[in-house]
C-alpha cells in the first residue's frame, strides 16, 4: 500500500491529505492500487487536467468537466478508469475524494 512505501498521509477514504505531497511515482503506485497497471499518455492527459483544473478553480472536477473543458468523452474515461471514473482519477491524481460520490 503506498502508505507503507512513501511517507504521504492519506484521509479515511484513501485520499491524499494534501494534494502538494503528490508526484508521478506515487500516482503510478496508487494507480496500481486501484487495478490500473500502466498510465498511459491518455491516463496523464486526465490526471493533469484534474489537478491543473483543482489549482485554478478549488474543486475536483466531475466527469462533466473532464468532457466538457478537458475534451476526455466519458466513454474513454470509463476504459481508463473502469469502475467510477471521477473517484479513481482523483485518487490518482492525489486529489480529494470528488464531491457526490459516495
Amino acid at each position: 500500500m503506498a502508505t507503507e512505501t512513501m511517507n504521504v498521509t492519506f484521509d479515511a477514504d484513501g485520499y491524499l491529505a494534501d494534494h502538494n505531497e503528490w508526484n508521478e511515482d506515487l500516482a503510478r503506485e496508487l494507480a496500481r492500487e486501484e487495478g490500473i497497471e500502466e498510465l498511459t499518455d491518455m491516463h496523464w492527459k486526465v490526471i493533469n487536467f484534474m489537478r491543473k483544473d483543482y489549482i485554478e478553480n478549488g474543486a475536483v472536477p466531475t466527469i462533466r468537466r473532464l468532457k466538457k473543458a478537458g475534451g476526455i468523452p466519458t466513454k474513454e474515461l470509463y476504459s481508463l478508469f473502469p469502475d467510477g471514473p471521477a473517484k479513481k482519477a482523483a485518487r490518482i491524481a492525489g486529489l480529494p475524494k470528488p464531491k457526490g460520490c459516495v
